[in-house]
């Protein structure tokens, strides 16, 4: 039991010091040529100083070492345990009678460890200053408005609406939709007013509206209801929650929230009626992580503890490398099944994991001997 252990710690400290390196060699790697593209995208910008193109890579680089994690550990873990197997000591500890699930247990457990380091810990500083680095772009190297001008300038929203009824909803539409100095302003305002069984109890028409003081102000705004002409235009303050920073938070990537910020902003769009689709898959994503990273370990055990003497070590390697890559390749097309709501988000984020589980104990038990 002791040697049992002593082995499992050795082997888990080379795992976890093959995958470090490989992670900072690949985020290293991956940021180059990040800031490569950013330098050419700001050739045609006079106002983005190499400074700021190196601070918008700098601030990029814990969100690229999230995205390749997964990748450093297959990699990381294929040249661990292929180093172990040339030396001879698995093989050496596989022929005393220790069975490889038992020294595989620590590395799995470290893969997994990290996987939930990083969805944990790593994951808030990824998206604040991944958030950081999108305000730097949007504002030097984009030459749109930010993600309201990529909506095309437009909003729908659904809030609560209990003036008319207790159980009312406002659905609001929008057109021209412009954020400056922290103040959203937008023009061609319909707002339809519903009970609780949507039905309609009124209908606004504003020429304009801004977002103050915690109700939404429609200038020139006329009322219609069901048979009864239009009112005289005047000004109507709607009462809302939403404030400017929540409704331009509604369109940014989802990547650039944390794990523990998701679950309420998840909840807030869906109250105000915005799509929550892409943020339901990022954070279903990063609650898989850790099962991916130990699927990995287990892809790079299954595909680098061939003995030498058998020959073929290096086509099975690049099987190992080969079968990584499809499976981040399955990971990314059930990403997109996701986005498009063909695919429920948790089906989409696991399901790659699961596949890629099945496939790595398969092997792994195809190859065990005892």
């Amino acid at each position: 039991m002791m040697i049992t252990a002593t082995l499992s710690l050795y082997v888990a400290r080379v795992f976890a010091f093959a995958v470090g390196a490989m992670v900072g060699a690949l985020t290293f790697v991956v940021g180059l040529f990040d800031f490569i593209e950013l330098l050419r995208r700001a050739a045609t910008k006079p106002d983005a100083t190499l400074a700021i193109v190196a601070g918008i890579g700098g601030l990029r680089l814990p969100w690229i070492a999230m995205q390749i994690l997964p990748f450093a550990v297959l990699l990381g873990g294929i040249m661990a345990f292929w180093r172990l197997t040339r030396s001879s000591e698995l093989v050496v500890a596989r022929a005393a009678g220790i069975s490889a699930w038992q020294f595989l247990a620590a590395p799995v457990l470290v893969a997994v460890l990290m996987g939930a380091f990083a969805t944990g810990a790593v994951s808030p500083l990824s998206a604040a200053l991944r958030a950081q680095a999108e305000v730097l772009e949007t504002a030097y190297l984009k030459t749109g408005g930010g993600p309201l001008a990529l909506n095309g300038g437009s909003l729908w929203l659904r809030q609560s609406d209990r003036q008319l009824d207790p159980l009312g909803v406002a659905i609001l539409h929008a057109a021209g939709v412009a954020l400056r100095e922290g103040m959203l302003t937008a023009r061609e305002v319909s707002v339809f007013r519903l009970d609780g069984q949507d039905r309609l109890l009124e209908r606004i028409e504003a020429t304009g509206m801004r977002l103050a003081d915690e109700a939404w102000v429609l200038d020139n705004a006329r009322r219609v209801t069901p048979n009864h002409l239009p009112d005289p235009a005047r000004t109507i303050r709607l009462p809302t929650t939403m404030t400017p920073e929540r409704v331009q938070e509604s369109f940014a990537a989802p990547d650039t929230f944390s794990v523990w910020a998701l679950p309420g902003f998840i909840a807030l769009l869906e109250a105000a009626g915005f799509s929550a689709l892409r943020h339901r898959l990022q954070f279903q994503s990063l609650l898989a992580l850790p099962l991916l990273a130990g699927t990995m370990a287990l892809l790079a055990a299954g595909f680098s503890m061939r003995p030498a003497r058998r020959g073929g070590v290096a086509q099975m390697i690049g099987s190992g490398i080969a079968a990584g890559f499809l499976l981040f390749v399955l990971t990314k097309v059930s990403e997109e099944f996701g986005q498009s709501g063909a695919l429920p988000a948790f089906l989409a984020a696991w399901v790659p994991s699961a596949a890629g589980l099945l496939l790595a104990v398969s092997l792994l038990l195809h190859l065990e001997d005892g």
